[in-house]
C-alpha cells in the first residue's frame, strides 16, 4: 500500500517534466528581419548633373502586428560612397601670409554618406549604440594615420573634416525620409550630391525596434559617368601617358590658333 502512494506522489512530477520542454519548444522568439532591394544597379551621370534623390525601397520580415500599430518599429537608410584616404591641413596667418602648418591624414572616409531616418536620431535610440554601429554623419569612424596624434588634435581635424563634407553637400541627413507605405513595406529617399564620386557605393538599411538595434541588409549601386565625360574619364585612367600627351598637344593647338585669330596687323 505505501509503494502505491508513493507512485501516485511521483506522477505529477514526472508529468511536469514531460510537459515541460515541449511547452519550451512551441513558444520560439520573434525574429524579425530587414531587406532592401534598388530599383537599377547603376546610375548614370553626365556633365549637367546637378544632383538627385534616389529612391529605396525595403520590408520588414515577420512584422509583430502589435509593434507596427504602435510605430515602434524605426528605419534608417544609409548610401555609402567608396572609401579613400583624405588629408586635412589647417592654414594659419604667419608674417601676414596665410600658409599650411599641421596636417592630419584619415584612411578609409567615406567621400560621400547620404541618410534618411523615419524619425530624428535622437528619438530613435541612444547615442551609444550610433557610435557603436558607426552610424550617422557624426559618428563614422575616421582612423588617423599617425594615431600617435594627441587625441584633441585628431578630435579637431575629424570635426573639421566632417564640417566641410557637410558643407559640399557629401553628407547630409533627411529625417523623415524613410516612410512606410503599408504594415510592412517602407520608401526611403536619399540625396546625391552634385559632385557625387563615381565608384561602388553602399546602401544600407539599420531595423530598430523599441529603440534596440535588431538586424542590417544592404546593397551595392554602381555610379559611372556617361557620355564623353565617360569615355574622357576612361581614357585618363587606362591611357594615361596617352592622355597626358594628348591634353598637351590640345593646348599647344588652342594657343596656336588663338594667336592666329586675335593676331593683330
Amino acid at each position: 500500500m505505501a509503494r502505491i502512494k508513493k507512485a501516485w506522489l511521483l506522477l505529477p512530477v514526472l508529468a511536469l517534466l514531460l510537459t515541460t520542454p515541449a511547452t519550451a519548444q512551441t513558444t520560439p522568439a520573434h525574429q524579425e528581419g530587414i531587406q532592401i532591394g534598388l530599383s537599377t544597379d547603376n546610375v548614370a551621370i553626365t556633365a549637367g548633373f546637378s544632383g538627385a534623390n534616389l529612391t529605396i525601397f525595403g520590408a520588414l520580415e515577420d512584422p509583430d502586428p502589435q509593434i507596427v500599430r504602435q510605430g515602434r518599429y524605426d528605419v534608417i537608410v544609409v548610401l555609402e560612397g567608396p572609401s579613400r584616404p583624405v588629408r586635412v591641413r589647417r592654414k594659419d596667418r604667419v608674417l601676414g601670409v596665410w600658409v599650411n602648418l599641421e596636417s592630419e591624414t584619415f584612411e578609409n572616409v567615406p567621400v560621400s554618406y547620404s541618410v534618411a531616418t523615419t524619425r530624428p536620431l535622437q528619438d530613435i535610440t541612444e547615442p551609444a549604440s550610433y557610435k557603436q554601429l558607426s552610424l550617422g554623419p557624426n559618428n563614422i569612424y575616421m582612423q588617423p594615420a599617425d594615431p600617435d596624434q594627441a587625441p584633441a588634435t585628431i578630435r579637431e581635424f575629424t570635426q573639421a573634416l566632417r564640417q566641410r563634407k557637410t558643407a559640399a553637400g557629401l553628407y547630409s541627413e533627411n529625417i523623415g525620409g524613410v516612410q512606410f507605405l503599408s504594415q510592412n513595406l517602407f520608401r526611403a529617399t536619399v540625396r546625391l550630391a552634385p559632385d557625387v564620386s563615381v565608384g561602388t557605393h553602399r546602401a544600407r538599411a539599420f531595423l530598430f525596434k523599441n529603440g534596440v538595434f535588431l538586424k542590417e541588409n544592404s546593397a551595392q549601386l554602381e555610379i559611372r559617368k556617361s557620355g564623353f565625360e565617360q569615355a574622357v574619364f576612361r581614357l585618363a585612367h587606362n591611357h594615361g601617358p596617352f592622355y597626358s600627351m594628348l591634353a598637351i598637344a590640345l593646348a599647344i593647338l588652342t594657343g596656336w590658333l588663338g594667336r592666329i585669330v586675335f593676331r593683330k596687323d
